[in-house]
């Protein structure tokens, strides 16, 4: 476990969002882009999502998380934070490894959304194919 005035810090990834995470030894106050947890994310499922590290591995209380995200939409952000947080714990307790991997949550998520090609309207949809 990490000393009391240690700084852990962290990288998530996710579609185009970029989490920094830094854990340091607290009450559970998390701060994400310097507004409370609860201003940035309003809805309850993508709270819950974000603190699934904590829960899984009993750290609810233990750590302030202070989160810097750029990029990307809310569930990207959320899905980069988690990363970043589940990234911090496995830090300050290698123990914890074992746990947040098989959960899930130590793999980045590597689906972007697919570019656009040139002749067609999407990533994938073609025009209507015409004979004459």
């Amino acid at each position: 476990m990490a000393n009391a005035h240690d700084t852990i810090w962290a990288t998530g990834r996710r579609k185009c969002a970029s989490a920094q995470v830094r854990l340091t030894a607290g009450k559970g106050r998390i701060t994400i882009n310097k507004v409370p947890f609860e201003d940035h994310f309003t809805t309850e499922a993508v709270r819950g999502f974000i603190l699934q590290p904590l829960m899984v591995t009993g750290a609810e209380t233990s750590f302030d998380i202070t989160i810097t995200v750029k990029g990307g939409g809310n569930v990207g952000q959320a899905g980069a934070s988690r990363h970043g947080i589940a990234r911090a714990l496995v830090k300050s307790n290698p123990d914890l490894r074992e746990v947040l991997k098989e959960s899930g949550m130590l793999t980045r998520d590597a689906r972007v959304k697919e570019r656009k090609k040139p002749g067609q309207p999407g990533a994938r949809k073609r025009f209507q194919f015409s004979k004459r």
